[in-house]
């Protein structure tokens, strides 16, 4: 991509924390990249590709497709040995993009079997891991990679190096650059794990003021009709923060990180019982960039309270439903406190009222592209002083939505009644009930052997697991069968005219392995949300066990999706998506109250299963409905909530019905529920993991769903 066609970063205007965080990488790449949270359209991507030509200009070996430097070229590159103040020349930092769906040998390279195991050479097709060094490795929606990809990705960035292993055959090439990774929380969280190893998380979003969004459109319009022209007007505050971060870069050195400063450090990381070191080690890195961002030689307490703000939010989490965060007063304090026992240092606040300044040295007046702002300083304003400021982030607001369509006023029956009764204000019914401890459950898992995506729950053919089998490949070879291809060749040795040691080969007999993991599913709750579960105080404990099997979704890499009933009618509450913190939101505010229209929500439930068979086709569905079995409302509803659950036994969709009948007198109705469906019945209490025994095998060997295996 030409300078011209880029959008220029110094036009983009708001998003001071996503512009600070993309800079202090640039001056200190060992700060560990940028993780960028937020909705669509806030110009996270135009921000990345424009920081690629504020970077200086790379010098790399000539031929070498590794961007060996030619002053210190790396010993061991697959293109090497190079020699020492070799030939040379020089290109621009590169922007490389990994797309979501990019195989494991796309991003780390692939090796040629076929050659390794014939000729005994290494033939090595580099991946973009290797295209991506010394400049800057993009990933937009990291959140959907494979957790393997995403292992991979960051073991590259924290080592520097990419390792490629194919049945002993092996080859290592450097690989340092900025890695930037963007999100939309709505479509699920990473791990906390590997959240962790980004050094620095931002929130953004777009402008909620008409007069930005107007100059964001403005703006962009006018970059789209003469991107050239455009660039052009800012082609001298580009050259300017081009020449700060160099300048930045070389003053790095010197920057000197006092024993206040890491003292500081240290009680802010403890204060708010942040897991292991890498958050001090990331705060540190990144309060000597604000200094030599800032032109200073010396860490100052505003620079430690800055780095908190970017690399601490992220390592927060609790839990999976925890939203990143982090309390500005409660940082404060921690700062005072840490300066009470070093009166030698500086006053750890900023002024009251003191205006955010911009990481690029101007002040904003207007929004730029994709909704993160983008307006040019007028010389008449004033610039500001460039220092770098941050403004604070708002993070509290970064947890999915409660549900928006709700409706506001709904008759029903009393709670409690299994039909009629007098009507009343929706008020009563629809006050959501808090949800209960949650616990540890037992795995449910769906019968058969699938092909869906990576995950943790059930039984499946894919790339990485035990190895089963050998066959023949299809496209191109990716895991090498070796015991199988040397049976393969073996009897034709004679033949092709073998002498030596060397074993010939050919492609006809190369073999793929075939593995068995485990696949993520699609898990879709049926909750029964009427008055009869609020009147017995139900819910509190329905909320915690369907809590509890959320947990159990998220860890083991499921999409989930939620259906309630209540009243005459069901809702899809969420549709199934990757977001099990959006699911446990639309939980929390479920209220009660109503009829039991049972059959509508099963009906509702093999509808929305009918579309995403029709979607993917791979993953395997999990219908988990919660329930005490009662039918109420119009003619027959008990049968007709048996003919619903029958339709869904006809496709064999694996089923539990989570019981949720109390008390001494008990009708049993759940149990009939799941002998409909051809699933298995469980209580709340045996959901436990503690108590639930046998549960996995009755739901994976179930008549039904062992023929449709």
């Amino acid at each position: 991509m030409s300078t011209s066609s880029r959008y220029p970063f110094t036009a983009i205007v708001g998003q001071d924390d996503l512009r600070l965080a993309l800079l202090l990488n640039a001056v200190s790449p060992a700060v560990g990249g940028v993780l960028v949270r937020g909705e669509k359209g806030t110009a996270k991507s135009t921000a990345v590709r424009a920081l690629a030509a504020l970077l200086p200009p790379v010098r790399t070996v000539e031929g070498c497709r590794f961007s060996c430097d030619p002053a210190a070229p790396a010993p061991g590159c697959p293109d090497g040995p190079h020699p020492a103040d070799g030939p040379g020349g020089e290109r621009a930092a590169r922007m490389v993009e990994l797309p979501v769906g990019a195989s494991e040998d796309r991003l780390v390279g692939a090796l040629d079997i076929e050659r390794a195991l014939a000729e005994g050479v290494k033939a090595f097709e580099p991946g973009l891991l290797a295209d991506a060094h010394r400049g800057i490795l993009y990933v937009d929606e990291v959140n959907l990679l494979h957790d393997h990809l995403i292992d991979l990705l960051l073991d590259a960035a924290a080592m520097g190096a990419s390792y490629v292993e194919r049945e002993g055959v092996s080859v290592r090439h450097a690989a340092r650059f900025l890695l930037v990774g963007t999100m939309n929380p709505e479509e699920g969280e990473l791990r906390p794990q590997l959240l962790d190893r980004f050094g620095l998380t931002v929130e953004v979003a777009a402008s909620r003021e008409p007069d930005q969004r107007v100059e964001v459109v403005r703006r962009r319009l006018a970059f789209e009709d003469d991107p050239a022209a455009f660039a052009g007007r800012w082609a001298g505050e580009e050259a300017g923060l081009r020449e700060r971060v160099a300048a930045a870069r070389a003053l790095l050195p010197q920057v000197r990180l006092g024993d206040g400063a890491l003292r500081r450090i240290a009680a802010v990381c403890a204060a708010f019982e942040v897991d292991g070191m890498r958050g001090d080690l990331v705060m540190a890195r990144t309060a000597t960039a604000l200094a030599a961002w800032a032109g200073r030689t010396e860490v100052a307490v505003e620079d430690v309270r800055r780095a908190a703000l970017l690399a601490l939010p992220h390592r927060r989490r609790r839990n999976p439903f925890d939203a990143p965060g982090l309390d500005e007063e409660k940082l404060d304090e921690v700062l005072r406190d840490a300066a009470a026992d070093d009166p030698e240092d500086e006053p750890p606040t900023p002024p009251e009222g003191q205006a955010p300044e911009n990481p690029d040295g101007g002040d904003d007046d207007g929004p730029g592209p994709d909704g993160g702002g983008g307006g040019r300083p007028d010389p008449g304003d004033g610039a500001g002083d460039g220092s770098g400021g941050l403004p604070p982030q708002r993070t509290e607001d970064s947890g999915a939505p409660a549900p928006e369509d709700a409706p506001e006023a709904l008759t029903g029956a009393e709670p409690g009644e299994s039909g009629g009764g007098t009507p009343r204000p929706a008020s009563a019914e629809q006050q959501a009930v808090a949800a209960g401890e949650p616990f540890r459950t037992k795995v449910l898992s769906v019968p058969g052997l699938g092909a869906g995506a990576a995950g943790r729950r059930s039984r499946a053919r894919t790339e990485h697991g035990r190895t089963t089998g050998a066959t023949r490949p299809e496209g191109a070879l990716t895991k090498l069968h070796l015991t199988a291809t040397v049976r393969a060749a073996a009897p034709h040795q004679r033949a092709r005219g073998r002498s030596g040691r060397g074993l010939v080969v050919r492609r006809d007999d190369l073999r793929q392995a075939t593995r068995e993991g485990r696949e993520g599913n699609l898990v879709l709750f049926v909750v029964d949300a009427s008055g009869s579960m609020a009147a017995r105080k139900r819910m509190g404990a329905v909320k915690g066990a369907v809590l509890s099997l959320l947990l159990d979704a998220y860890q083991r890499r499921d999409k989930v999706g939620l259906v309630t009933f209540r009243g005459r009618e069901a809702e899809v509450a969420l549709p199934p998506t990757s977001s099990v913190d959006a699911a446990a939101a639309r939980l929390q505010a479920l209220p009660t109250g109503g009829r039991t229209p049972l059959a509508a929500g099963l009906l509702k439930a093999h509808d929305v299963l009918r579309v995403e068979r029709l979607r993917d086709a791979t993953r395997r569905p999990l219908l988990v409905v919660v329930t005490d079995g009662r039918a109420t409302g119009g003619l027959e509803p008990v049968a007709l909530a048996a003919r619903a659950a029958r339709l869904h036994a006809a496709e064999a969709t694996a089923s539990v019905v989570v019981d949720c009948e109390t008390g001494p007198v008990r009708l049993g109705l759940a149990g009939e529920l799941a002998r409909e469906l051809r699933g298995t019945a469980v209580t709340l209490d045996e959901l436990r993991a503690e108590a639930l025994t046998g549960l996995v095998k009755d739901v994976t060997d179930h008549p039904r769903a062992r023929r449709a295996a």
